[in-house]
C-alpha cells in the first residue's frame, strides 16, 4: 500500500481495525487489543503494543500510518512548559505546547500548517497557509504529546498553528473522537475550540451542539482598529463574530471568552479597556488578556505597568476578566515561532 493510501491509525475505528485483522488473518479480538491501546493507554506505535504477535505490530506500520508524526524539537522552560515542533510525513511542521501547572496538565494544539488569516503580529501566519492537517494528525498531536508528558491532559485548547474553522471537516471530525465514548471519552467542556471570527466556521460549530469552550480572538474594540491587526479576506465584522458567538452561547449554554493581544499603542489604551469591558458585559462574555510575545514585525509589547492598569480598568467596569499565565521560554515563545524559526533554517541551508 502506497502511503498517499495509507489511513492513519490514530482515529481508526473498530471497523477499520476489524477489517486490517481480517486481512491480516487474526481473531477479531486483536481489533480490540489495538483500540486498547490507541484510546485507554493511549499508544499509537505498534512497537509498544506489547501483546500483539511481532509480525502484527509490522502489518499495522505497513497498513496505517503509524504514527506518521514524530517529535523533531522540544524546548523546555523553567517552568516545565514544553513545545514541541512536530515533523509530519511530508517534512512539514507544526507546534503543540504541554503546560503543566500543580492543578492540571493542559495541550495546546494545532490544526493546520500555518495560517490563512495572517494575523499581522502573529508568528503563526507569517508563512502562510501550506495544508489542512488531516484527523489523524490532530489525533497524533493528542498521543505524542501525552506521550511526552507521561500522562493524558486534563484540558485541551485548540490555540496553536492555524485557523481550525477553516479546516472544519478535518477538525470537526478529531474533536468528534476525541470526545467519544467509543474513543478518547474526553469531555467537551475540557476542549476549547478557538478561532479568529470566523463566522461560518462558529456557525457550524454551532450546529454540533456539544459543549465544546469557545475563544474568539477579537483583539479590538471596533472594526477599525481590527483591520490594523488582521487583514482583509478572512477578517469578520465584530458585530457578526459576536452575534454568531452569541448564538453558540445560547446553543449550547457556554459562556465564551474574548481573546485580547495587548499591543502597545495599538489597542492598550485604558479608553479602549472601558470599551472592552462594555462589550464583554452585553455578551456575557469573560475576557483573556495576552499581553504581546513579540516574533516578527514591528508591533510591541505594553510596559507593564500599562497591563496592570488595563486589567484593572476592566476589573473595574465589572467584567470578568484574567490574564494569560506568561510561560519562561527563552526561545520560540510565540506561537508559530519555532516553526517559522526552522523554516527560515531550511532557506538558508538552501
Amino acid at each position: 500500500m502506497s502511503q498517499s493510501d495509507q489511513q492513519f491509525l490514530a482515529g481508526a475505528s473498530q471497523e477499520a481495525l476489524q477489517l486490517f485483522c481480517n486481512e491480516a488473518g487474526v481473531p477479531p479480538f486483536r481489533a480490540r487489543q489495538i483500540a486498547d491501546w490507541l484510546y485507554n493507554k493511549l499508544i499509537v506505535e505498534p512497537e509498544k503494543m506489547l501483546n500483539l504477535p511481532a509480525s502484527l505490530r509490522l502489518a499495522l506500520k505497513d497498513f496505517f500510518r503509524a504514527p506518521a508524526s514524530r517529535v523533531a524539537e522540544k524546548v523546555t522552560a523553567n517552568d516545565g512548559t514544553a513545545k514541541l515542533r512536530l515533523e509530519l510525513f511530508d517534512g512539514e511542521s507544526i507546534e503543540t505546547v504541554l503546560i503543566p501547572t500543580p492543578e492540571r496538565m493542559t495541550f495546546c494544539l494545532s490544526t493546520q500548517v500555518g495560517c490563512p488569516v495572517g494575523c499581522r503580529f502573529c508568528a503563526s501566519g507569517a508563512h502562510g497557509l501550506t495544508r489542512n492537517l488531516y484527523t489523524g494528525e490532530i489525533l497524533e498531536e493528542f498521543l505524542l504529546s501525552s506521550i511526552e508528558a507521561g500522562q493524558r491532559p486534563d484540558n485541551l485548547v485548540f490555540m496553536g498553528i492555524g485557523e481550525g474553522l477553516l479546516n472544519f471537516a478535518e477538525f470537526s471530525r478529531a474533536l468528534e473522537i476525541l470526545s467519544s465514548p467509543d474513543y478518547f471519552a474526553f469531555a467537551p467542556r475540557r476542549i476549547t475550540v478557538s478561532s479568529s471570527g470566523y463566522v461560518p466556521g462558529i456557525r457550524k460549530l454551532t450546529q454540533m451542539k456539544k459543549e465544546y469552550n469557545l475563544a474568539i480572538s477579537l483583539h479590538a474594540v471596533d472594526d477599525e482598529m481590527r483591520a490594523q491587526l488582521i487583514p482583509d479576506p478572512l477578517r469578520y465584522p465584530i458585530a457578526e463574530i459576536l452575534a454568531a458567538a452569541d448564538d453558540y452561547c445560547d446553543t449550547v449554554g457556554r459562556q465564551y471568552t474574548l481573546e485580547y493581544t495587548m499591543i502597545s499603542g495599538v489597542n492598550d489604551s485604558l479608553d479602549t479597556a472601558k470599551k472592552l469591558a462594555a462589550i464583554a458585559m452585553a455578551h456575557h462574555a469573560k475576557i483573556n488578556l495576552i499581553p504581546l510575545n513579540q516574533a516578527e514585525g514591528d508591533f510591541r509589547r505594553p510596559e507593564r505597568r500599562q497591563i496592570e492598569e488595563f486589567e484593572r480598568t476592566i476589573a473595574a467596569a465589572g467584567a470578568r476578566v484574567t490574564r494569560r499565565v506568561e510561560r519562561g521560554f527563552k526561545r520560540g515563545a510565540a506561537c508559530g515561532q519555532l516553526r517559522s524559526e526552522n523554516l527560515m533554517k531550511g532557506k538558508r541551508d538552501e
